[in-house]
């Protein structure tokens, strides 16, 4: 397979609103050199994208990790094969998974404060919640340092804490920790976690939000890369529709828009940059 022309950096084809047409999507992108991670969300989704992977010799990748989202035992995305309430979070099995030649990073996992007070007269304390999540995260960084793989964070309303844990820790992960998947902090939270080495994901929604333009001007293309977080968030003009990675074509255009810089060296810089993130 020759080179990739594009990697989409954050994709879950693995989950079961694909079941019917998964290797035609796949396909789709191959087929016009489009590469792909699929990132694992709990142990199930994890183990669906490693087997996927395993199906192609080249242009398609999973990573294994515990959302910070499941920490909630009531939490359920109804694209996934199961709810939080049937499946815990087990390092043990994380770790075994992490092993796979095919998995090149750790998550998605990080923290997530969003909807928190609504969740709180159902699951209690958000304190406790947070305490939790931050635990979880901090383990899935030891997977990271251990296996000598980047991470692939979630981050919602909470990049303060996100900074604080990482801070004194990055130094004994790769030159290249890891990437904030769906970035939606501030130019200020993208500066730091620049400062400590971290790639800044965008995906379909810099197509319909004008808020990104700003911190997409000001960030260096080469610690950026795309996604499209598929089946999530489908770009203009596919809105409304599933998403999948051969969309990503139209986030690397408004990129390129935004930045005033030719299409081609967004497509160039974005990839290498992935290549360099996942040693792919």
């Amino acid at each position: 397979m020759s080179a990739p022309r594009l990697i989409d950096t954050h994709a879950h084809v693995q989950f079961p609103v694909f079941a019917e047409d998964r290797a035609e999507v796949i396909s789709r992108a191959l087929d016009v050199g489009i590469w792909m991670v699929n990132i694992g969300t709990q142990e199930s989704s994890s183990r669906d994208a490693i087997k996927l992977s395993e199906k192609y010799s080249a242009g398609v990748y999973a990573s294994v990790g515990f959302h910070p989202g499941h920490v909630a035992p009531q939490f359920h995305d109804a694209w996934e094969k199961e709810s939080v309430a049937e499946e815990v979070f087990d390092i043990a099995k994380l770790r075994e998974l992490a092993q796979h030649p095919k998995v090149v990073g750790i998550g998605e996992c990080g923290l997530d404060y969003y909807r928190l007070g609504d969740r709180e007269q159902v699951i209690g304390s958000g304190n406790e919640i947070k305490l939790e999540q931050k635990e979880i995260f901090r383990a899935q960084i030891e997977i990271a340092k251990d296996f000598k793989k980047p991470l692939i964070i979630h981050c919602r309303d909470a990049f303060s804490d996100l900074i604080e844990i990482l801070s004194p820790v990055t130094h004994s992960l790769l030159p290249s920790p890891g990437v904030i998947h769906f970035f939606s902090g501030t130019l200020e939270d993208a500066k730091a976690l620049m400062n400590l080495g971290f790639y800044l994901g965008f995906g379909g929604v810099v197509t319909f939000a004008k808020a990104y333009e700003k911190i997409v001007r000001e960030i260096p293309l080469e610690r950026i890369v795309l996604e499209t977080d598929a089946p999530y968030v489908a770009p203009v003009p596919y809105r409304g529709k599933r998403n999948e990675p051969l969309y990503i074509e139209a986030t690397a255009a408004k990129i390129a828009e935004w930045k005033e810089a030719d299409i081609a060296e967004v497509k160039r810089q974005t990839t290498q940059n992935a290549k360099d993130l996942f040693g792919i």
